[in-house]
């Protein structure tokens, strides 16, 4: 794994006080499918897990709602004591099937998985904790009350919101310190375009999930697979290197249950785009 090192990618201060590597780990994908149950083989996730370190990885992206429970379980398995190593993780979302998600934000609730988070990850304090979704269905200001009551009792040390617009990170800002926004970003699919660019003028953390669906714009010879080709890449670590250079604020945390693919996202870090072919993927499925 030698040629694989995320750090190539830089840092950014989570809370202008925590430094991660910019390319992290997105701990959804080593459940089973449709995000629920254990992983179809457990000892490559597990063995996934314990090479994030050696590819130059420092932060990892997890959340009670995957599996339910058994990613962050798989993640302290694997990696506990955590050294370097930061862990974040999320709660308000449900549970009752695979590919099924439901908002929760009773207060009380929030906090009680949080706690619960905590004593599954092994920690004496959460590093970065992130509100999966703003329950409509519950006033806001109580679910970023809740928030507050977290790091005011030193459960968390960060927190940050997901899925959300600027007026929803306003909102909350009033509340707690909005350290990151996880929202859905690739190169194909740009509607928290101003999301971003909020977060870069705030210096806010913006975690892209979602940050390889290229798809639609790979094929047939198009400007992904000639820019691909020539940097002898996939058109995948073409996507992420577009998204470490799009901002500085951007963590993107691809995904996956195989060494393989693990090696082959951080291999991405090391790629240089150039002015033309930065803008080429710009003008390119913009939405």
């Amino acid at each position: 794994m030698t040629n694989a090192n995320a750090a190539e990618a830089g840092t950014f201060m989570i809370g202008g006080d925590l430094a991660v590597v910019r390319l992290g780990f997105g701990a959804m994908r080593i459940t089973g499918p449709g995000i629920w149950g254990p992983p179809i083989d457990r000892e490559e996730a597990l063995r996934t897990l314990r090479s994030i370190p050696e590819v130059g990885m420092d932060f990892v992206d997890t959340a009670d709602s995957y599996g339910p429970d058994i990613s962050e379980e798989l993640v302290r398995e694997a990696l506990h004591p955590y050294g370097t190593v930061r862990v974040a993780t999320k709660a308000g979302l449900t549970r009752s099937g695979p590919d099924e998600w439901t908002p929760h934000g009773d207060p009380n609730y929030l906090i009680r998985q949080a706690e619960r988070s905590r004593e599954i990850l092994g920690v004496e304090r959460i590093d970065l904790w992130q509100l999966h979704r703003i329950d409509p269905k519950v006033p806001r200001d109580e679910q970023f009350s809740a928030v507050r009551t977290l790091i005011d009792r030193g459960v968390i040390r960060h927190a940050g919101l997901s899925q959300v617009g600027i007026e929803e990170i306003e909102a909350a800002r009033k509340v707690f310190p909005v350290a990151t926004v996880q929202n859905r970003y690739n190169l194909a699919d740009r509607e928290s375009e101003a999301v971003l660019d909020f977060c870069e003028r705030e210096r806010i953390g913006f975690i892209p999930w979602f940050p390889l669906a290229a798809g639609r714009l790979a094929g047939s010879g198009g400007v992904l697979d000639q820019i691909a080709a020539r940097h002898h890449a996939t058109t995948g670590q073409i996507a992420l290197a577009w998204l470490l250079r799009r901002s500085p604020v951007i963590l993107p945390i691809p995904g996956t249950g195989r060494v393989s693919h693990l090696v082959e996202n951080a291999q991405a870090a090391s790629i240089r785009l150039t002015d033309a072919e930065f803008g080429a993927l710009s003008g390119t499925g913009h939405r």
